[in-house]
């Protein structure tokens, strides 16, 4: 058990340590959002083919384009949307996307909530929308539209991988075949590409180490989880964004996100914390 919680807590780090990464990169770097996530996701490809390659003895070779498309589109919205978001209102907007989404496409597939679990996405739903109603602190627009498409990207991702027998495997596969789109994006964006070494180094930790490291102990954790404690867990990831936000970035916690964060992340309690019909 002292394992279980251990590597479960890393890889909650790793992934609020995204959100830092990618936030602190854009925000006081050189480096743009082009090329942070070209740089993260082959950072992460490498590290992956590496575990593979070490366990397997041979490369990666799971995944699908369609996963990778669905990776990439994340990747970069995550890293447009830091531009202009705090980590712990990033975090937050992700967090809170991908699980209505997730939760919307059982419905649309005629999945059954029980109604406190309705209730619960509707909750979560109304929170996201007055986060986002305009006022003082609501965060801008389009950063918050870039990171609820990243969250959409990643519903999609995490949709496709349901039942994939080597999840570290697929992952590593679906991060090699991202790249390509990644690159052809910064191509595409090269005109106004900046970096420094800083910035980069940023990029690197974040693909090797938060993600790609990261995904490898969520999956080694995963097995020993029921599905409602891996989703409940996972709510700690915006909390410690915003706490890490807050303590090393020197974020200010305001009143609406505070508001939002319990809303959103009661909502979503409620409704992964009963199982459905």
């Amino acid at each position: 058990m002292p394992r279980l919680i251990a590597l479960t807590t890393l890889a909650m780090l790793a992934f609020a340590g995204n959100s830092l990464l990618c936030r602190v990169a854009l925000r006081d770097t050189a480096i743009d959002a082009a090329s942070f996530t070209s740089i993260r996701l082959a950072s992460g490809a490498l590290i992956l083919a590496v575990i593979v390659r070490a366990r397997n003895g041979r490369l990666a070779g799971g995944g699908s384009w369609t996963a990778a498309a669905c990776l990439f589109a994340y990747a970069a919205g995550f890293s447009f949307a830091y531009r202009q978001l705090s980590a712990a209102t990033g975090a937050l907007l992700l967090f809170g996307a991908v699980q209505t989404a997730m939760l919307s496409w059982g419905l649309a597939r005629g999945e059954r909530l029980r109604p406190l679990q309705l209730a619960g996405l509707l909750v979560a739903v109304g929170g996201l929308v007055y986060m986002l109603l305009p006022g003082l602190a609501a965060p801008p627009i389009e950063g918050a539209a870039f990171m609820i498409a990243a969250g959409i990207a990643w519903a999609g991702y995490s949709l496709l991988g349901r039942g994939t027998q080597d999840p570290t495997a697929a992952t590593a596969g679906n991060f090699l075949r991202a790249v390509p789109f990644a690159a052809a994006l910064s191509l595409a964006l090269s005109a106004g590409a900046t970096a420094d070494h800083t910035g980069a180094l940023y990029a690197v930790a974040s693909g090797a180490i938060t993600s790609g490291l990261g995904y490898v102990l969520w999956y080694a954790v995963l097995p020993s989880l029921t599905a409602s404690s891996a989703a409940v867990i996972q709510l700690s990831v915006p909390a410690i964004a915003a706490l890490g936000g807050v303590i090393l970035l020197a974020e200010p916690l305001s009143n609406r996100l505070m508001i939002a964060s319990a809303t959103i992340l009661g909502g979503i309690a409620l409704t992964i914390l009963r199982p459905r019909t």
